[in-house]
């Protein structure tokens, strides 16, 4: 079975990082995700979605 490369610098695999290639590309993948360099796309909530039936316009009163 080939050897699959590691995802960051395309470098043969070693089982001690698999399945990076070293220590630092799975640090740098790691701070990808934490960076939120990576997500998934989700649909938003309908209760991210303002109230489009509701009047949200500034209203002047006289006093």
């Amino acid at each position: 079975m080939p050897v699959k490369p590691c995802p960051i610098c395309n470098h043969a695999a070693v089982p001690a990082f698999k399945p990076f290639c070293s220590r630092r590309c799975a640090d740098v993948d790691l701070a990808r995700w934490l960076g939120g360099n990576y997500a998934i796309p989700v649909p938003p909530d309908d209760d991210d979605m303002p109230d489009l039936d509701v009047d949200t316009t500034p209203q002047k009163f006289s006093g």
